[in-house]
C-alpha cells in the first residue's frame, strides 16, 4: 500500500513594488519627517553633540535664544531639504533592491532587512548626504564661533577654495558608517521585532499598532551607534577652540572628544536621537512598507 506525501510548493518571494514612483515615495516621506518634528530633533542632538556639557533643558534654551520656534528649524531650508528629498528615495530604492535578492539567496526577512538597511545607509552617504550633513552642522554650530555672522554659503565657498570637494565633505566616513549600522540595526531589528510578534503563524499579516511598535522599537534601539554620530558631528563642527585639532578624521576627533569629555562625551545627545530615530524610523519603515504594499496591490486589484 503506497503512501502519498504532499509537497508543499515553495512560497513565491514577491518583490516590492520599486520604481520612479518609489523613489519619489521615499524623498515625500523622508521631506514630511524632517518638516515636521525630525529637524528640531536634529538641530538639539546636533546642539548637544558638539557642546557636551550642555543639558537637555540649556540646548533647548540655547536653540531658542538663537530665534525662537525658527531657531529649532536651523538649516531646514535649503540643505535639510536638498537631504531628505535625496537620501528618502535612494534608500528606499537601495534597500527594497537588496532586501528582495537577499530573500531571493535563502535568508530570512530579518537579515534580509538588515542587509537592505546596510546597503540603503551606504548609498545614502556617499550620495547625498555628505555636503548637506555638513551645511546643516554649520548652521548649528558657528553661532559660537568668531565669524558667526557669515552666511554658510560663504563658510562653504571659503572651504571649496581651501579645501576643494573633499572639505564640503568632511565627515562622510563617520555619515557613512552611522548610516550603515543606522538602517541595518533599524530595519533588521524591526523585522526581528516583527517575526516575534508573529510567532509561529509566519505568514500572519501584522496588525497595524504591531508594525507601528516595531519600527519605534527598532529606531530606538538602533541609537547604540551615538559615538559615531558624536564624532561625526566633531569632525563638522564650525567651534573653535585653541586645543581643538585641526582637519580631524575620525580617530583623532574620538581621541579628542574622549580627552575633552570622557566616555560619557560619546553619548551626548543620545536622547534626542532617540527620540528623531523613532519619528524616523516609523516614517520610513511603517509608513514606507505601507504605502510600497498599497501600491504593490493597487495593480492585482485592477486585474
Amino acid at each position: 500500500m503506497s503512501t502519498a506525501v504532499s509537497v508543499a510548493p515553495p512560497v513565491e518571494i514577491e518583490k516590492k513594488a520599486v520604481s520612479f514612483q518609489n523613489i519619489l515615495l521615499g524623498a515625500a516621506i523622508q521631506t514630511f519627517e524632517v518638516s515636521t518634528l525630525g529637524q528640531p530633533f536634529e538641530v538639539v542632538k546636533t546642539h548637544m553633540a558638539a557642546n557636551r556639557g550642555d543639558s537637555i533643558a540649556t540646548s533647548l534654551s540655547k536653540t531658542y535664544a538663537r530665534g525662537g520656534v525658527a531657531g529649532f528649524y536651523q538649516g531646514l531650508i535649503p540643505w535639510a531639504w536638498i537631504e531628505a528629498s535625496t537620501k528618502g528615495g535612494v534608500l528606499m530604492f537601495v534597500s527594497s533592491e537588496i532586501d528582495y535578492r537577499a530573500r531571493v539567496a535563502g535568508l530570512s526577512n530579518s537579515w534580509a532587512g538588515l542587509l537592505g538597511g546596510v546597503g540603503g545607509g551606504v548609498a545614502q552617504a556617499y550620495t547625498t548626504m555628505g555636503f548637506c550633513t555638513f551645511m546643516k552642522t554649520v548652521e548649528v554650530t558657528r553661532h559660537k564661533a568668531a565669524d558667526a555672522n557669515v552666511s554658510t554659503w560663504r563658510i562653504a565657498y571659503d572651504v571649496f577654495q581651501r579645501e576643494g570637494i573633499r572639505g564640503l565633505n568632511r565627515g562622510v566616513s563617520a555619515v557613512a558608517l552611522r548610516q550603515m549600522t543606522n538602517w541595518g540595526s533599524r530595519f533588521g531589528i524591526s523585522r526581528v521585532t516583527e517575526s516575534l510578534f508573529r510567532g509561529q503563524d509566519t505568514t500572519r499579516k501584522l496588525e497595524t499598532w504591531e508594525r507601528l511598535s516595531a519600527s519605534a522599537i527598532g529606531g530606538a534601539l538602533a541609537c547604540w551607534n551615538q559615538p559615531l554620530e558624536v564624532i561625526r558631528v566633531e569632525m563638522q563642527s564650525q567651534a573653535k577652540a585653541a586645543d581643538r585639532p585641526a582637519n580631524l578624521n575620525l580617530f583623532s576627533a574620538a581621541r579628542y572628544i574622549y580627552q575633552k569629555s570622557g566616555l560619557l562625551g560619546f553619548y551626548r545627545g543620545v536622547t534626542p536621537r532617540v527620540g528623531l530615530s523613532v519619528y524616523l524610523t516609523v516614517c520610513m519603515v511603517f509608513g514606507g512598507d505601507s504605502i510600497k504594499a498599497y501600491f504593490s496591490e493597487k495593480p492585482k486589484a485592477n486585474h
